[in-house]
């Protein structure tokens, strides 16, 4: 037997068994609820080849379209997932850092207001092009403030990337893209302090 500190035989003290706490965040899931079928997709893909930190889901649900049905995807999905401040389900501890992503252009949609204020209503994150997602494209490669129509802006994507077919037959090569997505996130932010 041990001797506590008055010197007096005593009990041996028990090693604490409490659990440490955790060293490492869970990973973070993001849900991306996208508007096209071809080019958004293998961005977002190329995204989660390059960024091996966070664990990246894409749900497409091909067909969609429009703004306010993607909107409207994506609060589904917030729901189930217990993340919406209007979900039955709460959710985890393992899911504090998940993220639910809707990804639309402004271009002519209709409803494009209602869908950015129903996304915010349920805390999904709007990811919004105007006019359209190929600009964040050309933002990887070269400054671009021009105000003109999604055909001129997928135009000049295809002169800065060949490969690239309007018609979504052939993707711009997103692999070397998402490589300089810092230098469009600067160019991105200069463009938004000039509004």
């Amino acid at each position: 037997m041990a001797r506590n500190a008055q010197g007096r035989r005593g009990r041996r003290s028990l090693p604490d068994l409490k659990r440490p706490p955790a060293r490492l965040d869970p990973r973070r899931r993001f849900f991306l609820f996208v508007e096209g079928r071809n080019t958004e997709p293998a961005y977002f893909r190329a995204l989660k080849r390059t960024v091996r930190t966070a664990l990246i889901e894409i749900e497409i649900d091909p067909g969609v379209g429009v703004p306010y049905t993607i909107a409207e995807k994506a609060v589904e999905r917030s729901c189930q997932l217990g993340l919406s401040p209007k979900s039955r389900r709460k959710k985890n501890s393992f899911e504090d850092r998940d993220q639910v992503w809707a990804v639309f252009d402004r271009d002519e949609h209709p409803n494009f207001v209602e869908a950015v204020a129903l996304c915010q209503t349920h805390r999904i994150r709007v990811g919004r092009s105007n006019p359209c997602f190929e600009l964040w494209l050309i933002l990887h490669k070269r400054d671009y403030d021009r105000y003109v129509g999604r055909h001129a802006v997928q135009t000049q994507l295809k002169a800065l990337c060949p490969e690239y077919e309007t018609d979504g037959s052939k993707m711009p090569d997103c692999d070397a893209l998402v490589t300089q997505v810092e230098a469009a996130e600067r160019r991105g932010e200069i463009q938004l302090g000039r509004l």
